[in-house]
């Protein structure tokens, strides 16, 4: 449990920390001066655990929003397949608009052509009658 061991800590730091300053620090043997390294080295480790604190609130919000994206991201990906399929559909049906429109502008085109020599034959036709008309008066 963390809690245990911070007061573990609290506790048996002290005691360490005193111990091993006068071994390591002779001239530091003085009770103010182990409370000030006392103090220091609390006060950097509370800022360290606040620096993580943040860190960690910052992994959590990065967290969020990735999953965020990720679900954003499959939405679109889902939404690009659909207007691709429609895309598909969408262009072979025009394919087939013109295929049917050239295919309906060539037979028109094909009448045309038909109703001028049918026009031309009449006219001619007529002009015949006409003359064997005129000529039998």
């Amino acid at each position: 449990d963390m809690g245990a061991q911070a007061i573990v800590l609290c506790i048996a730091y002290p005691l360490f920390l005193s111990s091993f300053l006068r071994l390591a620090c002779p001239m530091a043997s003085s009770g103010a001066s182990l409370q000030t390294y006392n103090n220091e080295l609390v006060k950097s480790i509370e800022d360290l655990r606040g620096k993580r604190e943040e860190l960690n609130r910052q992994i959590l919000k990065e967290e969020e929003d990735k999953a965020k994206v990720q679900k954003d991201l499959a939405a679109l990906t889902d939404r690009l397949q659909k207007v691709n399929d429609s895309l598909v559909r969408k262009t072979q049906a025009r394919t087939e608009y013109d295929k049917t429109i050239q295919e309906t502008e060539a037979a028109y085109t094909k009448i045309l052509e038909s109703s001028q020599t049918l026009l031309q034959v009449l006219k001619r036709e007529s002009q015949n009658l006409t003359k064997k008309n005129s000529g039998s008066e």
